[in-house]
């Protein structure tokens, strides 16, 4: 289907309004062109669902949005498709739009239309609102965790709005984390085809006490019980009382290594398997690739071709980005509530000490106002490590106390970015690695800095991943073409 001349004028006037911002040095232009051609064309959104000739796949949850839909474009470019996503991490309408008016030529068209997929992560409490103007073939969950409660209120509302979403007719194939018991249990809502995807790997339960759990009760109200535990309440769960329990993953994530500056595991689905080796680190990146893995497998990519796009995606900007600064190595880790910033304390525990942290702690919009959960995140474990630490942010002393509380001084405190990361830098030794752990727009202002002392490009405008190769006439590389 063809843009009407005003979808068109609408997106060309959105690219426009991307490119000026971007050269005003106005930020990367991620949210105004969408409010722009938006304003001018409500229809938008729909009208992407249809110009799609694959069709477009959402990605929503507490954690991992970004790294999922990353790895997913990855595989599908192996695929021999051309993913359109909201790469920047602007999840609400005006983000996915501007993502519409970035892709289109000066025309305003979308070009190779028949080859494109959208992969889109959206916010988890936008998604009710767009997923019947969407229209996604297949629709991701991830996980419920306690983040930003000054915005989202607690996990339960989330997923009561998710219920509400799916309870409606669609032919949507619905991809669900058996491991989350909030996640899990939509399935109850939906009266088509799910599928489970999970992490089958009793090696890398907890084995203290857990702590940052965000779902502790079954919906009939019984406190739930657990076989294993992987992180906050995501593992395997069961309720003694009504008998609901966590169910076997259709696509699984086995033999689980969680390595210094990678993982690897043994890919399962449909009684196949492959190994398959990432270029990122902890458990959380892991639950992100079977995700990503169980929608490429919904879309009918093969096995083969989901562990090769795995092994070749490169970390999406901010989750666990590397740059040679000086050199050190630094690696950018994005943490913003209780469970992300205790896989991040598990990944950092997998290092080989001296190792320098630089803690950012911002409490901007973005952020959540209230920071008082960085008291459910277990920095105690890193105190025997004894690392380096420096605090930076907003709210920088809060930081510093928390790490204070958790047995670890803080060799300095700055509110200034590039002060903060000038004085980490100097406490690396040369060689050594430093470890920036922040929130989201502390993410984004250090990453900034980094670009600019390296020479990368603004997390805007760098590709996600290559184009993707022609497909010969008459083949389609194992995708379906038809919704």
């Amino acid at each position: 289907m063809t843009p009407s001349w005003r979808e068109r004028g609408a997106l060309l006037a959105g690219r426009t309004a991307g490119l000026a911002a971007r050269r005003l040095g106005r930020g990367g232009g991620t949210a105004l062109p969408g409010l722009v051609a938006g304003a001018l064309a409500p229809g938008l959104v729909e009208e992407l669902s249809i110009a799609l000739g694959h069709g477009l796949v959402t990605v929503t949850g507490t954690n991992g949005k970004t790294t999922t839909a990353h790895l997913l474009a990855g595989i599908l470019t192996e695929a021999g498709l051309d993913p359109l996503a909201n790469r920047s991490g602007s999840n609400l309408e005006r983000g996915i739009v501007a993502a519409y008016a970035a892709a289109v030529d000066r025309d305003g068209r979308l070009p190779r239309a028949e080859r494109r997929i959208g992969i889109l992560e959206v916010d988890e409490a936008e998604l009710p609102r767009l997923y019947p103007r969407l229209r996604p073939r297949v629709a991701v969950f991830l996980n419920l965790f306690r983040d930003q409660l000054d915005r989202y209120g607690e996990v339960d509302s989330v997923a009561t709005g998710w219920r509400a979403m799916l309870a409606g007719p669609a032919d949507t194939i619905v991809l669900l984390n058996a491991d989350d018991p909030t996640v899990a249990t939509l399935a109850e809502a939906v009266d088509r085809g799910v599928v489970t995807f999970g992490v089958d790997d009793d090696s890398v339960a907890l084995t203290g006490p857990e702590h940052a759990s965000d779902a502790r009760f079954c919906p009939d109200g019984t406190r739930l019980r657990y076989d294993a535990i992987y992180m906050g309440h995501v593992g395997r769960w069961y309720c003694d009382c009504c008998g609901r329990r966590r169910p076997a993953p259709d696509v699984s994530a086995r033999d689980v290594e969680l390595l210094e500056d990678r993982a690897r595991f043994t890919l399962a689905i449909g009684g196949s398997t492959v190994p398959v080796e990432l270029p990122m680190t902890g458990l959380y990146t892991v639950y992100n690739a079977a995700a990503a893995a169980a929608a490429a497998h919904a879309l009918a990519v093969d096995l083969d071709t989901i562990a090769r796009g795995l092994a070749a995606v490169a970390a999406p900007f901010g989750r666990q980005e590397r740059f040679a600064v000086d050199g050190r190595s630094v690696r950018v880790l994005l943490a913003k509530n209780p469970a992300g910033l205790n896989e991040v304390i598990r990944a950092l525990a997998a290092s080989s000490p001296p190792f320098t942290v630089l803690a950012m702690l911002n409490d901007g919009i973005q952020d959540g106002r209230d920071v008082s959960w960085i008291y459910d995140a277990d920095l105690e474990l890193l105190a025997p490590l004894a690392p380096t630490v420096v605090c930076a942010g907003d709210r920088a002393e809060d930081m510093a106390l928390r790490w204070h509380l958790a047995g670890v001084e803080p060799r300095a405190i700055y509110q200034q970015t590039e002060r903060a990361l000038d004085a980490a830098l100097d406490l690396t030794p040369a060689g050594g690695r430093l470890d920036v752990v922040a929130t989201y727009t502390a993410m984004l202002d250090v990453r900034e800095g980094l670009a600019r002392r390296t020479g990368t490009a603004a997390y805007w405008s760098a590709p996600d991943v290559a184009a993707p190769p022609a497909a010969p006439p008459g083949r389609d590389r194992g995708i379906e073409v038809t919704r």
